[in-house]
């Protein structure tokens, strides 16, 4: 997996040698060229790590298995690490993920496009002369954020974080193919989808489905991303709510592998990923 063009034979990282020395006690290989010395995670998003090879792969398998998720606390539990480690672990996990999600090709065929909001919950207080009315903007904590998908049918999952759920027609424009054909809600900021598909539309408060015309697929994602917000992690921050939004899509589109399949896709992932700029020196507040 970490080098397929070269059947498993290990090429270095540093000078792209495939001539190399295996110095099997340490599990390291050296190059002939450069005599730079590595392993098979070097330049991956595994590199520099601590873990053993069997602890990574357990917590990949544990981590696909939870089809909505696992809290960071029951994963460090599980791998006995602190949580910290769990958590910056399971994020380099979802952005594995997140290289298969966004590929960067446009979305054809039928396309479904929704949006649903999470975080920026506040709680009221006890007293009801003491509570305020938190639909007004001054009393609203600016936290909450939108996750608007792009679902093809019988196709991929492609999700966005935003601050309004009208951002969805820009992001429809850069990633629909301009020959595919849409479906979506009546709310009235999809209007503008009309200009450029034929755009079948769907009033929730007569029907969920009329005709072919709904938004199902869309619905069923977020049916899982929020189970998985509120069922395991309980609270997200808008600072990562686009990474447990891939994690979401990720399962959603790989719902009817098996599980052994799953975790050997999440492992190429890694291995073909390279080193996190976000979560290198997590913990030392570099990034």
């Amino acid at each position: 997996m970490r080098w397929p063009e070269t059947d498993g034979e290990a090429v270095c990282p540093r000078c792209g040698c495939c001539e190399t020395y295996n110095i099997s006690p340490r599990r390291k290989f050296k190059c002939k060229a450069c005599h730079h010395q590595f392993s098979v995670t070097s330049g991956t998003i595994f590199a520099s790590r601590k873990m053993d090879f069997v602890d990574l792969l357990a917590a990949i398998c544990i981590l696909v298995n939870a089809s909505k998720g696992v809290s960071m606390v029951q994963l460090s539990r599980d791998l006995d690490c602190q949580y910290k480690t769990a958590f910056v672990l399971a994020h380099k996990l979802r952005e594995a993920m997140a290289q298969e999600v966004h590929t960067g090709e446009v979305l054809d065929g039928h396309v479904e496009i929704d949006g649903a909001y999470f975080g920026g919950h506040i709680r009221p207080e006890n007293r009801k002369e003491d509570r305020k009315d938190r639909r007004l903007k001054e009393n609203q904590t600016g936290k909450r954020r939108v996750v608007i998908v792009l679902r093809e049918r019988k196709g991929r999952t492609l999700p966005f974080v935003a601050k309004q759920e009208a951002e969805g027609v820009e992001l429809a424009k850069e990633n629909v193919d301009r020959m595919a054909s849409l479906s979506a809600d009546e709310a009235s900021h999809w209007d503008l989808l009309h200009a450029a598909w034929p755009v079948e539309r769907i009033n929730h408060s007569a029907a969920y489905s009329v005709d072919g015309a709904c938004t199902n697929q869309a619905e069923s994602y977020f049916s899982r991303l929020r189970r998985m917000v509120e069922g395991q992690h309980h609270h997200v921050s808008p600072q990562y709510l686009y990474q447990y939004a891939n994690h979401a899509a990720w399962l959603e589109d790989n719902r009817r592998l098996p599980n052994g399949e799953q975790a050997r896709k999440v492992v190429a992932n890694a291995m073909g990923a390279p080193v996190s700029r976000s979560w290198k020196g997590y913990w030392q507040r570099a990034a």
